[in-house]
């Protein structure tokens, strides 16, 4: 923008310096060739009294020195050789005495000036005044170097000025564009500081209104999101004592199981809740961006374990469905960037939505695979399967579903650098695969050296 600004002011000052420079200058040299012939005409006009008077060549010459460029300055007397060099073409000479008709026109190498005088006895004499063509543009160059001067200190002028505006501009929207890139990665506390145009300085506390906007709106739905949680402890001590008077059955110790289960994730809910607006779970929270890497934070688990816990809590509700669950897990290393919660969070999404869109009964598989640059979380299912697996991965976009649990595993795929597959799988139903990159080796960690694969799954049913 500063450049088109200077450009457009260097193209308009230039064309309008034009516009005047070159009928000024033509008006110049007009004035300078005007002057000079005005001046030869005087000095003819001058002489002229004098040879009504006396045509005597001593007192003519004395009369012409006392004149200005009497060099040019010559005397045509009737019979008698003329007073000075002539330069006057002999047309033009005879045309003024037989016409007794003044001239002045330019001629090859200067201007003429021939004016009849009417002597005593119908005689006639010329005076001739011959302007050179140096005299015509004497000071013309000068006066053009002037105003060419002048034009190039308009033009450099307006440039400069329009920069200066330009670079007040640019800094401007410069400035509020790194505070919204700021703002999109995550920081609440960016502001922008309103300068340069009315334009623009409204833009600014308008950024500035919405940034302070969205942090109060995302405190109170995090403090909402806290509060209810809260308010879900009720029903878990209830279901608590419920499960201390089913003591010595065989369900009391699966209901207290997953009564402990669930009051430890209410618990992890209400914890991340309450933290400060900031990157939270999976490098992004409720303000991350996807391609922020949570294993630069530290963050890191081993997947097959995480899954063989998770799948553990899931089977408790699959046995009472009578659902067949599978699992195979690697006996590989599986460490990822992500957290145990976070890893949990997309076996829970996943696992749940096999039982949320599929009826009682269906079995479904879970497997970890290990590649040689990432992990694969596969979880499939006997069901119908996803219609459209283009739309199902945004909020909303599968059928009866908020998109949320795939949008979950998405999201946890991104932050590692790994991908969602969607497809229909051997089963019939849908088969979903989550690509993780493999976290990279800690310090303290010895590169492990290369053997055999022994076979290496796990299969619980």
């Amino acid at each position: 923008m500063r450049r088109s600004l200077a450009g457009v002011a260097l193209a308009v000052t230039s064309m309008v310096a034009l516009s005047f420079l070159i009928p000024l200058a033509a008006l110049v040299m007009s004035l300078v060739k005007e002057q000079s012939v005005t001046a030869a005409e005087q000095r003819a006009a001058a002489l002229a009294p004098v040879l009504t008077l006396t045509t005597d060549p001593a007192a003519l010459r004395e009369s012409v020195a006392g004149l200005d460029a009497t060099e040019y300055l010559v005397i045509h007397l009737p019979d008698a050789p003329p007073l000075g060099s002539s330069q006057a073409p002999g047309a033009l000479l005879q045309r003024a005495q037989k016409a007794r008709e003044s001239i002045s026109q330019e001629i090859p190498r200067g201007w003429i000036s021939l004016q009849p005088v009417v002597l005593p006895g119908d005689r006639v004499a010329v005076i001739e005044n011959f302007v050179p063509e140096e005299e015509l543009t004497r000071g013309v160059k000068a006066s053009w170097a002037v105003m060419a001067l002048l034009a190039v200190g308009l033009v450099a002028g307006s440039v400069l000025v329009a920069d200066r505006l330009g670079a007040k501009v640019v800094r401007s929207s410069r400035n509020l564009a790194q505070a919204s890139r700021a703002l999109g990665e995550g920081d609440l506390d960016t502001r922008v500081d309103p300068v340069g145009p009315r334009e623009l300085r409204d833009a600014g506390v308008a950024f500035n209104a919405m940034a302070h906007r969205m942090t109060e709106l995302l405190a109170v739905e995090r403090e909402l999101v806290a509060d209810l949680s809260h308010r879900l402890r009720t029903p878990l001590t209830a279901l608590h004592l419920a499960s201390e008077r089913m003591a010595g059955t065989p369900e009391s110790a699966r209901v207290e199981a997953a009564v402990a289960e669930l009051e430890a994730e209410l618990e992890a809910i209400i914890t991340a809740a309450r933290t400060p607006l900031a990157v939270g779970p999976m490098g992004q929270g409720l303000l991350g961006t996807p391609d922020t890497n949570a294993a630069d934070h530290g963050a890191r688990c081993e997947a097959a374990d995480v899954v063989r816990r998770r799948t553990a809590f899931w089977e408790v509700l699959a046995e009472q469905q009578k659902r067949p669950c599978s699992l195979e897990l690697t006996q590989e290393p599986t460490a990822v960037g992500l957290s145990d919660d976070d890893l949990a969070a997309v076996v829970d999404a996943l696992i749940g939505n096999v039982f949320r869109h599929t009826a009682p009964g269906t079995p479904f598989g879970v497997r970890v695979v290990r590649t040689a640059q990432a992990v694969e979380l596969v979880v499939e299912d006997s069901g119908p399967g996803i219609p459209r697996p283009d739309q199902a991965l945004s909020r909303g976009g599968s059928s009866g579903s908020s998109g949320l649990g795939l949008d979950i595993a998405r999201r946890a795929a991104d932050v590692t650098g790994g991908s969602l597959r969607i497809a229909r799988g051997p089963r019939g139903g849908a088969h979903i695969t989550v690509t993780l990159a493999l976290a990279p080796p800690l310090p303290s960690e010895r590169r492990p050296r290369t053997s055999r694969r022994r076979p290496g799954w796990l299969r619980r049913r």
